[in-house]
């Protein structure tokens, strides 16, 4: 798999905005703010893995009309974060329904970030040549 300067932008982009989002919500849902800090910390390396591995599989999808491949784009990748928040908040406070809480907020938050990022990087050329430019934006 040859790596992607659009898509490697593209993670970094997505996980500080995430990990921000993520920080906050842990933080706020568990009152305590070393527990928004190790989840937030956590999340860093382990949805960038998940985040470039899901953006590489759907750049190779077949779907190309922009607004359902947003929408289906925003609904995979949520449902992979959101299990990973879930599974790391449990673990990090012990407690399954803090775990619960977090990633049930979280799917609110996430998508609608997503989404705006999705569609703000469908107008951004970084990373794309000229050829797959033009055959990315007709599909």
């Amino acid at each position: 798999m040859r790596l992607s300067k659009r898509h490697i932008a593209k993670t970094i982009t997505w996980r500080i905005l995430g990990t921000l989002d993520t920080f906050l919500l842990s933080w706020f849902i568990s009152n305590d703010v070393t527990v928004g800090v190790q989840i937030g910390v956590l999340e860093l390396v382990t949805k960038m893995v998940l985040y470039y591995a899901h953006e590489r599989l759907w750049f190779k999808s077949k779907v190309k009309s922009t607004d359902k491949r947003h929408i289906l784009k925003t609904f995979s990748w949520r449902g992979i974060g959101t299990l990973d928040t879930i599974i790391l908040s449990w673990i990090i406070t012990g407690n399954p329904l803090t775990g619960l809480k977090i990633g049930g907020v979280e799917v609110i938050t996430k998508m609608l970030l997503y989404y705006g990022h999705e569609k703000l990087w469908y107008r951004i050329n970084y990373g794309l040549d000229q050829r797959n430019r033009k055959r990315h934006l007709k599909k």
